[in-house]
């Protein structure tokens, strides 16, 4: 049975950290500190110590409260390698295929550059959990900033690999824009409309649309099913490859 908690907060105008706590070595992590003051006031709330920081890329929105969360709490920082914006604080380094021990379960660092060069993933398989940054967002990925549409859907080919009820933890609530653009590509989809629903009854209610699962993202986001035969005929693709269908996608998505 497992032993670690997690716990969503919102900070900034969209966006989203995480804490992963250990319950029985106390050990608790953060997924990126773009605002220090939300990240301590999370720990005050949960009553958690932090000793790892995961790092995702180098925006500043992921990024700008990193030496003070370090500073207020002594936590190691552990973060990409290689980065176009070279990240102050880090204690560690790593690189897709790195994997390293939290409180005794795997965490697996998956290298998804498409968005940033440097952004990576962190994958608990033990736990079915990863954490996706600005690469996976529920109905939708990342803008496609320092790489490319092949190297994006290279990265995100990664995640159809993954057991389908893995849950994803993605950094901004983006979800009811994407819906709405979702619906412009896969019309057809009726999961797709269910879910829209059911993602508008949430933000009328005030309540994250943060987690969702690989299994729904299989199903209704548009960005994950360059393969589908309805989007490809929608588009007018059917013979294109996965990478120009989701390159078409993406330019839509842009433009919308």
């Amino acid at each position: 049975m497992s032993s670690l908690d997690y716990y969503l907060f919102p900070y900034l105008a969209d966006n989203y950290g995480v804490l992963i706590h250990d319950r029985k070595s106390g050990a608790t992590a953060a997924v990126d500190a773009g605002e220090a003051q939300a990240l301590l006031d999370a720990l005050d709330k949960k009553g958690w110590k932090l000793t790892h920081l995961w790092i995702t890329h180098h925006h500043w929105d992921h990024t700008d409260g990193l030496e003070a969360v370090k500073a207020a709490t002594g936590c190691q920082v552990i973060g990409p390698s290689g980065s176009a914006s070279p990240i102050a604080g880090l204690d560690r380094q790593v690189n897709g295929g790195d994997h390293f021990d939290f409180a005794g379960y795997e965490v697996q660092v998956i290298s998804t550059p498409g968005h940033t060069t440097d952004m990576i993933n962190f994958y608990l398989p033990g736990e079915k959990v990863v954490f996706t940054g600005d690469t996976l967002f529920s109905l939708g990925c990342g803008r496609i900033f320092e790489g490319t549409p092949a190297m994006m859907w290279k990265s995100l080919s990664k995640f159809l690999d993954m057991p389908a009820d893995t849950v994803v933890y993605s950094a901004h609530e983006y979800t009811a824009s994407n819906a709405a653009f979702a619906l412009t590509v896969d019309p057809d989809n009726a999961q797709l409309q269910k879910r829209v629903e059911q993602i508008s009854k949430l933000r009328a209610d005030g309540k994250p649309t943060v987690p969702s699962t690989l299994d729904e993202e299989f199903a209704t986001n548009p960005f994950l099913r360059a393969s589908d035969a309805s989007i490809r005929a929608h588009l007018g693709m059917r013979d294109a490859s996965d990478e120009e269908v989701f390159t078409e996608i993406r330019k839509r998505k842009d433009q919308a």
